[in-house]
């Protein structure tokens, strides 16, 4: 997928990324590092309120319940997949590149007392290390734009998934060009937490290319974007934990607030299927 960003995701370098971030497992967030989602202006829940919010809504669109296997790619440190199994009664397996998240992943779980219905694994998703047919469904929140082929990972999401299985997943993209005076903030978005940006308009042939069938892009930047990075840099600002895990991070050359008026900076949900 083309992009008029130069970033190139190596996987190490993500997953080093990540092992800094694991200390972003806040009450801010509710330890999901992701976009929140409000259903109008009007809407005040917490961001990590609104995080779990979007997970739902992308766990609905999984169609699964306790007889069904669920990859997470990109699990970060396991809140989402733990909620996946306590809604569904779904197996949840999630992968992650770091090796910090898995085992905070991991150590949660078995707090929580869900060894049994949820495991974490280092994995590349490039290269996923499951068997052909193996998962009933896959969910990647936010995780494909650190990947060095969109494409490459689709077709390995087809290769596991069971005929009929769902993928969903929410990107980052490219809502029309980035105005002058905000492509060195959007420059250094992409550079410090190594990602790229989709063009929504590759995603069905590039879907289809890899075997799998489009079945929704619903745009929700509106109910996402500029509230989470409002929230995150309210939390960064009042110097409490989450600007404290910024610090520690060595992120510090980027922020939140400095992503708040870049409107032309989205978020896309998508749906796909395996043909039977």
């Amino acid at each position: 997928m083309s992009s008029a960003h130069t970033v190139f995701p190596v996987p190490e370098e993500v997953g080093r990324l990540y092992d800094r971030l694991t200390a972003l497992d806040t009450a801010q967030t509710g330890g999901s590092l992701h976009l929140g989602y409000w259903e109008a202006e009007d809407d005040g829940v917490p961001l990590a309120e609104a995080a779990d919010r979007l997970t739902d809504m992308m766990t609905d669109r999984l169609r699964v319940d306790g007889s069904h296997r669920v990859l997470d790619v990109g699990c970060g440190v396991g809140q989402p997949a733990m909620r996946i199994a306590r809604r569904t009664g779904a197996h949840v397996t999630g992968i992650s590149v770091s090796r910090g998240q898995v085992a905070r992943a991991t150590a949660l779980a078995g707090a929580a007392g869900l060894s049994g219905r949820v495991e974490f694994r280092y994995a590349d998703a490039m290269q996923l290390p499951f068997e052909d047919n193996s998962f009933d469904a896959v969910i990647a929140i936010e995780s494909v734009f650190h990947m060095p082929d969109r494409e490459q990972v689709f077709r390995e999401i087809r290769r596991v998934l069971r005929p009929g299985g769902r993928l969903v997943l929410t990107d980052f993209f490219e809502r029309a060009p980035i105005a002058a005076g905000m492509r060195s903030v959007m420059d250094r978005c992409l550079r410090d937490f190594i990602m790229t940006l989709a063009r929504p308009e590759d995603y069905v042939p590039m879907l289809s290319r890899a075997g799998l069938r489009f079945t929704e892009l619903l745009d929700i930047t509106e109910q996402s974007v500029r509230r989470t990075f409002e929230q995150m840099s309210k939390a960064r600002g009042d110097g409490g934990e989450l600007r404290t895990a910024f610090d520690e991070a060595a992120v510090e050359k980027f922020g939140p607030a400095d992503m708040v008026d870049v409107d032309e900076f989205g978020s896309v949900l998508l749906s796909a299927e395996k043909p039977l």
